[in-house]
This record gives structure tokens, sequence and C-alpha cells, in this order.
């Protein structure tokens, strides 16, 4: 039995697949959606209700960070996990003061998801730990 459900955004169908493929090996998640652009997002959580949001930050319509400030605006109840490419603490710092409650590097996607996806269910805050260039 699922104990979260989760809706996947981002706009690589590539980064959606790998993402989902991680997820079907662990049974306290389950993938009720995943779209490809900001302006669905909306639409997609009214519909599915998802405990869970996993947010891309560079979609070419609209920017992640936006797409979590409209959703906690309009009464958003599901926790958002931030899933980017970007490495730069400002980044992080939006992010998180956008409602975001983790922030997980796309490079360390395969190690960090699960225990963001933990951590934020029990209520913790999660960054994946940055390496600098």
């Amino acid at each position: 039995m699922p104990i979260a459900t989760l809706l996947l955004v981002d706009d690589n169908p590539v980064i959606l697949e790998h993402v989902r493929g991680l997820l079907l090996r662990n049974q306290q998640y389950q993938v009720v959606g995943a779209v490809t652009d900001g302006e669905s997002v909306q639409r997609a959580y009214s519909r599915l209700r998802p405990d869970i949001i996993v947010l891309d930050i560079s979609m070419g319509d609209i920017s992640g960070i936006d797409v979590a400030q409209d959703l906690l605006d309009s009464g958003c109840k599901a926790k958002i996990i931030f899933l980017t490419v970007h490495e730069d603490p400002d980044f992080i710092n939006a992010a998180m003061g956008a409602g975001g409650s983790a922030y997980v590097m796309k490079s360390r996607v395969s190690s960090d998801l699960i225990p963001a996806l933990n951590a934020v269910l029990s209520g913790k805050l999660f960054v994946s730990v940055c390496h600098s260039h």
C-alpha cells in the first residue's frame, strides 16, 4: 500500500521516465501523474491531489519556482520537491522560499530522491549536497 502519491513535472521525458523508474522499485510511493510543462501543473494537481509534487525548476514556459508560488498561493497542500540542475545557492533559497520542502540535484537523483521523499514526509527539509566546481 503506497504511503504517498506523487505528481512528476519535468519538460524532459527522459528525466520523467528515470524518476518514474526509481519510484517503481519503491512500494512506498505511487506516481499518479506526470506533466511536461508548468502550465499543466495546477490542473493536474486539482485533478489528482497528490501528496508530493516533484517539480523541475527550468522549464520552457514558466519557472518551477513560479509554479510552486502559484500552487502555494492557491492553497496547495502538496509538499514540493524541486528537481534541478542548478547548484546556485540563490536558486536553493528561491525554491525553498516558494514553498519547497526539498531541493534535489538531477545529478544526484538516484541517491537523493528517496531520502528527500522520506524527509519531506516526516516534516523535514532536504537539500542535496552541492559540490563546488
